[in-house]
């Protein structure tokens, strides 16, 4: 599946992420990501979605956060939600950064790019940091390279993965270091990781 065909997925699915049992859903990892840098400075969410949580802990974290999403429904949403908020819709594979950003999460977002846009995707957002700026992103914690799509969430998903060892490279040849790694919904394969900018 390509990014257009994600994206009207999750627009047909959009107000889901407005249940309130998602509203913790990522915190506590990126309160461990928020630790490993001063508070304040420029941050992104890359697959923002529609229900603000992470804009509101970095907010309270002193951050002026910017949102992107190649949802148009999630955007629409989040743009009623947080009217001054800068948001972008856009795609991740095209987007160019314009800017430097102190702090970049990709929670459950960039694990839907094509299999083929993975490695450059982490390159381009290990490259948008400071020094010493922090990333936080999702990924199936798979040995190896993978690609899937399923209906679980209603409409068609598709999921890629480079695998840990390709991953934790890449982010090195970027000159980030990964200052964490966590399997954090056992016995799922859901992994989340914390990279910094050297």
């Amino acid at each position: 599946m390509q990014p257009a065909e994600i994206a009207k997925s999750y627009d047909s699915i959009a107000h889901q992420w407005l249940e309130p049992h998602l509203t913790t859903n990522g915190i506590r990892q990126h309160e461990q990501a928020l630790r490993f840098r001063p508070k304040g400075g420029l941050a992104l969410d890359v697959g923002c979605g529609c229900s603000g949580r992470f804009l509101r802990l970095l907010e309270n974290h002193e951050y002026e956060v910017e949102g992107m999403d190649v949802s148009a429904q999630m955007i629409a949403l989040a743009k009623t939600r947080n009217p001054k908020t800068t948001f972008y819709h856009a795609d991740v594979c095209e987007w160019m950064p314009t800017k430097q950003y102190d702090f970049i999460t990709a929670w459950d977002s960039i694990w839907h790019v094509p299999f083929e846009c993975s490695e450059n995707v982490i390159r381009k957002l290990c490259g948008a940091l400071t020094p010493g700026g922090v990333f936080i992103w999702t990924m199936g914690g798979l040995d190896g390279p993978e690609e899937k799509q399923d209906s679980s969430m209603g409409p068609p998903i598709y999921y890629s993965v480079l695998g840990i060892p390709k991953t934790l490279e890449t982010i090195s040849e970027a000159r980030c270091v990964c200052r964490h790694l966590e399997y954090d919904q056992m016995p799922e394969k859901h992994v989340f990781i914390i990279a910094q900018k050297a």
